[in-house]
């Protein structure tokens, strides 16, 4: 059977080797980008000594900036793949080159800061941070067309695609369990601890990535055609016909935005809900514990309540609740001051607000099915590109604003208690205000997407008319 299979086939079968190097590449990128959402705040404000303005305007440049070089990058990199052949491959040369960049460039963020003052100090940590951030983008980028490379299979790319999940939660969920315990070991020399935590981080992503590199094999290297510039492209004149027309692609939009403003919120914020309000650091590893098990549970949930009840009901319905859940949150944080307590409501609302990020790649689907009805055109590109560009904006200002108002509700960095009233703002911060947001959400997606079952039933149809066309 298995003789016939491979004749049968010219392509080849992954092995178990390739997948785990494929899931190598996002562990390694991960181990360092993971830490920036917790603690790369409180590393500037109270190790390195940045004043909280200095911080909110380096996250929004630098956040704002990186909407504006991915695609350039993608592009940059769509046409030296095109050039040149390179025996090793078109992708893994570049990941082979980015891995040290990202090792040195990571160690220096987290140190340089410390040892400059004044105005250089705001520059130095723009600049490093600059330069880790362009060195993940130029890992990134050939890492995800490694994947079409890698295999034409559909199986193969799904098992791919799921290596590649995997592989990030372990990288996401390694430095968040020892970086706490080694910030808590080391208080009395705090930049010590985030040089040691930084460096281990550092290193284990830079043999994860190295290993990513070799045992992994490009072999549908003629076939490539890269992904990024399918997620990217947005070309201006079709850009105005598929904002102003397609209503679906703007609710969706305003999700990515507001949804991405209220989780960047909740991560960088977190640290101080439990050093602060909760009065331990270790709590955050703890909560991992807790959140994950759970995500995992509404990620295997979701798609049977989809199917049962439609995609847009489940996202709506998960949408409220997360909002119910997160006003709960507050009212349970004035009254009783429980760690425990507040871990399991946050790993439940974390649960269903995750589900509507995952159904919403679903719904994009949709959106571009709605284009080609109503323009004749899929336009994937450009609806790919506008809609990671609403994310990543609400990611910059979701970071900067934390950061920003931080300092309005009077938190003090590095002061061994806090006033009341920044521990009431702490709490508002992170439950209120994000809860607003998921309402807003809510609200885009009700009154402004417009696919209904009539709807729907057109698009089926026109594909209907398609399929015969093509087998006359």
């Amino acid at each position: 059977m298995s003789v016939n299979h491979h004749s049968h086939h010219h392509h080849h079968i992954l092995n178990r080797k390739e997948l785990l190097g494929y899931a190598m590449g996002d562990l390694g990128g991960c181990m360092t980008f993971a830490v920036l959402g917790s603690f790369l705040t409180p590393y500037y404000t109270e190790v390195a000594g940045l004043s909280s303005g200095a911080v909110a305007m380096i996250y929004l440049v630098l956040k704002i900036w990186d909407a504006i070089n991915d695609p350039m990058m993608g592009a940059m990199m769509d046409r030296e793949f095109a050039k040149k052949y390179h025996p090793g491959g078109k992708f893994r040369p570049w990941m082979k080159r980015s891995a040290p960049l990202l090792l040195i460039s990571a160690f220096l963020m987290w140190t340089a800061p410390t040892y400059v003052n004044g105005a250089a100090k705001v520059l130095v940590a723009f600049v490093t941070y600059l330069l880790y951030e362009a060195s993940y983008t130029m890992f990134n980028i050939p890492y995800g067309a490694l994947l079409s490379a890698m295999s034409a299979d559909d199986g193969e790319r799904a098992k791919l695609s799921s290596a590649r999940g995997i592989g990030s939660e372990i990288g996401k969920i390694l430095p968040a369990v020892f970086f706490p315990f080694i910030i808590e070991a080391t208080k009395d020399t705090p930049q010590l601890g985030y040089t040691l935590g930084i460096s281990i981080c550092a290193v284990i992503g830079f043999i994860a990535c190295m290993l990513s590199c070799k045992w992994t094999t490009e072999k549908q290297i003629v076939h490539v055609t890269m992904d990024i510039k399918h997620a990217n492209a947005i070309k201006h004149p079709e850009l105005k016909v598929v904002l102003k027309e397609n209503r679906a692609l703007i609710a969706l939009c305003l999700q990515g935005l507001f949804f991405c403003m209220a989780h960047y919120m909740e991560a960088t914020l977190g640290l101080y809900m439990y050093r602060d309000v909760l009065g331990d650091i270790r709590y955050l590893s703890y909560s991992l514990a807790i959140t994950t098990p759970i995500s995992f549970l509404f990620l295997a949930l979701a798609p049977k309540f989809c199917d049962r009840y439609g995609i847009e009901e489940t996202v709506l319905a998960c949408q409220l609740i997360t909002v119910a859940l997160n006003i709960m949150l507050f009212v349970v944080m004035l009254l009783y001051k429980n760690a425990w307590l507040y871990m399991v409501l946050c790993g439940i609302a974390h649960g269903f607000a995750s589900t509507t990020v995952m159904m919403q790649w679903g719904m994009i689907g949709e959106a571009i099915d709605y284009n080609e009805l109503i323009t004749g055109e899929r336009h994937e590109g450009s609806i790919y590109g506008i809609f990671n560009l609403s994310r990543r904006i609400g990611q910059a200002v979701g970071t900067s604003m934390s950061v920003a108002l931080l300092s309005v509700i009077g938190y003090v960095p590095g002061a061994a208690h806090q006033t009341h009233d920044a521990i009431i703002g702490i709490k508002v911060l992170i439950d209120i205000i994000p809860a607003f947001l998921m309402l807003l959400c809510f609200i885009s997606l009700k009154h402004i997407w417009n696919i209904t079952p009539a709807i729907r039933r057109q698009i089926e149809e026109a594909k209907d008319e398609e399929d015969e066309a093509e087998a006359a």
